[in-house]
């Protein structure tokens, strides 16, 4: 069971450790120091359950939902293709800092939308945890309650070290040109996870 465990921990900490939409959201959160506890645990708690999802019912859902990756595919590109232009846009625009008074502040409910959005039309999401993380459980047949716990465990830790974490880099952000390559590097992440998911089909 303990082997089960850490193999779970090690897999989700290597499967979330990639800059991806969801820590690429986060982490500007973090910076900002705005809802932070509740996006990381919306990212953790969504991650736990597609987890869940894919040790106990992988092979029912595949079964169920045959055109639902091709669907997904197509709808998490566009949408992410979309959220690189908005980080290009603001790269090129954004002269603010860090500073408080200076940043336009976001709703919890508008937050928490776009979190959730970028979680669940995001297509790599369900291959690394629903697919991978669930394929990989058939390994541990008596304990893949265990393995499962050690990825969730990987994800609770790793999005709120994430975003409580990026307040130490707060310093750094006070600068306009911080922020532009923070947007930058955002915007090439989610266009190119976008052209990898076309490039699929």
């Amino acid at each position: 069971m303990q082997n089960a465990f850490f193999s779970g921990l090690s897999l989700g900490l290597s499967l979330i450790l990639a800059i991806g939409a969801q820590n690429a959201f986060v982490l500007k959160q973090g910076l900002r120091k705005e809802h932070v506890f509740a996006l990381c645990l919306a990212c953790a708690t969504a991650d736990a359950l597609l987890i869940a999802l894919g040790i106990t019912a992988l092979a029912q859902v595949s079964a169920i939902f045959p055109a639902f990756a091709l669907v997904l595919r197509y709808g998490g590109a566009t949408f992410l293709l979309l959220y690189s232009l908005r980080h290009a846009y603001a790269a090129i625009t954004h002269n603010g800092t860090l500073t408080p008074a200076n940043q336009p502040k976001t709703s919890l409910i508008k937050s928490l939308a776009t979190c959730l959005a970028l979680t669940f039309l995001n297509p790599h999401v369900y291959l690394d945890t629903v697919l991978l993380i669930g394929s990989v459980s058939s390994r541990f047949p008596d304990h893949r309650l265990a393995f499962g716990l050690g990825a969730v465990t990987a994800s609770y830790a790793f999005f709120f070290s994430l975003g409580y974490g990026a307040r130490f880099l707060a310093p750094l952000f006070a600068k306009p040109q911080a922020w532009r390559v923070l947007d930058g590097a955002i915007a090439l992440v989610m266009a190119w996870i976008a052209i990898k998911l076309v490039w699929m089909a």
